[in-house]
């Protein structure tokens, strides 16, 4: 098949999927969870909004309140996210998206606990992956590539035979540091601050899979 002028085919064995602003609109109780929570500390909120999308919880907790106890805090804060389901709802075409890839070949690679990203499947209808990577299974969160580079390796697949799905600039540096392209879809960020993806997408309605002998071709457009 010879593709549209307008199609962007990627071929891979396998696909990774952050979660929140991927599979998951979230971004509202995101800004309004870590807006409380920086209103209580005394630290400037768009700060706090600005550098949370993308990262472990912990480790901006770190970066912007060294001398509070990032994990105790992050337990409530993702409590809280959690508890908050107000405007939260599935990104456009993503269970039809999950539904044509078969099981081993996708997984969840996540910057929240467990616990806040099982909740946000569960509360929203999707599936819970086989491969599951979130912020409980990693020493170094995105940009890092370590989160990226344990669901290949879960997955049973190089790395370099990934696709990432992302919405943030930390995820698509985390994506190419493990040697994987990345499309981005824009949720969170503009197209301009995700130029640096492979591709950017605003939803999943304009992306379909192909399975076949080879893994999967993901065509765009």
């Amino acid at each position: 098949m010879i593709p549209a002028p307008s199609q962007r085919i990627f071929r891979c064995a396998a696909i990774l999927f952050d979660l929140d602003g991927v599979l998951v609109d979230s971004t509202r109780s995101v800004a309004r969870q870590w807006a409380m929570w920086a209103a209580e500390h005394n630290i400037p909120v768009e700060e706090a909004v600005r550098v949370a999308h993308g990262r472990r919880t912990v480790e901006t907790i770190r970066l912007l309140a060294p001398h509070l106890d990032a994990e105790t805090e992050t337990l409530r804060l993702e409590a809280r996210e959690a508890d908050d389901t107000d405007g939260v709802g599935r990104i456009k075409g993503v269970l039809e998206m999950l539904s044509s890839l078969p099981a081993q070949r996708w997984a969840v690679v996540t910057s929240g606990t467990r616990y806040l990203a099982t909740r946000r499947l569960a509360t929203n209808g999707l599936p819970t992956p086989g491969v599951f990577v979130t912020a409980d299974e990693v020493s170094h969160g995105k940009p890092h590539p370590e989160p990226y580079l344990m669901g290949a390796e879960l997955l049973r697949f190089p790395s370099r035979e990934c696709l990432v799905f992302e919405d943030a600039p930390a995820g698509i540096e985390a994506a190419h540091a493990a040697g994987m392209a990345a499309v981005a879809l824009s949720t969170t960020y503009s197209a301009a601050d995700l130029a640096h993806a492979d591709a950017v997408v605003r939803d999943f309605c304009t992306v379909r899979a192909r399975v076949n002998e080879a893994g999967l071709e993901i065509v765009l457009g």
